[in-house]
């Protein structure tokens, strides 16, 4: 976790990323009681949420990493491949977060472990979770692109858009950034 550059707000970073936020500035609020995160950092960020005593009136979850709708395979074809050549793992895993934009994302690697990728894939989002988070009165928003290459986000949608304000943005992608 980290203050996100020029804003007051609480963010947790995407695997493998570092400084990344300022291409969220349009959707992040400056405030202190404001706690977003991408992908990866989305997980972090409502387990953050969930576990403080701070108060919190709203809860950014930027296209979430959502891989409880995979199959076991998955997650152990991504490990093998990770831990076969990190370095071709992590440049196509920065190809799929752009896509569809032609963002250059080579300034904000910060190349994650095994566990953390490990984290991500088993990360399974629990719907009760949410709604202790919000029975606290904390707004809870999630951006997802529907051209993402990294998240199945129509699943995503299916599962947030009951539980949260949910926003499909359909010619985004991971980075929420179009063409």
């Amino acid at each position: 976790m980290k203050r996100a550059g020029r804003y007051s707000l609480k963010y947790f970073n995407g695997f493998s990323l570092k400084g990344e936020e300022g291409f969220f500035k349009e959707w992040l609020i400056e405030s202190e009681m404001c706690v977003a995160g991408f992908s990866y950092g989305a997980q972090q960020a409502l387990e953050y949420v969930l576990q403080t005593d701070t108060r919190v009136d709203r809860l950014i979850l930027l296209s979430p990493a959502f891989f409880q709708n995979q199959k076991p395979a998955f997650a152990r074809a991504q490990l093998r491949y990770f831990e076969a050549d990190k370095d071709a793992y992590v440049s196509q895993f920065l190809k799929n977060v752009v896509y569809p934009s032609n963002e250059e994302m080579t300034p904000f690697l910060n190349v994650g472990s095994r566990s953390e990728l490990e984290s991500l894939l088993g990360y399974v989002w629990d719907a009760d979770k949410i709604r202790m988070i919000q029975q606290r009165g904390t707004v809870i928003e999630v951006f997802l692109g529907g051209k993402d290459k990294i998240i199945d986000a129509k699943a995503a949608f299916d599962f947030f858009a009951p539980l949260t304000i949910t926003y499909y943005l359909k010619n985004a992608g991971h980075l929420l950034k179009e063409r």
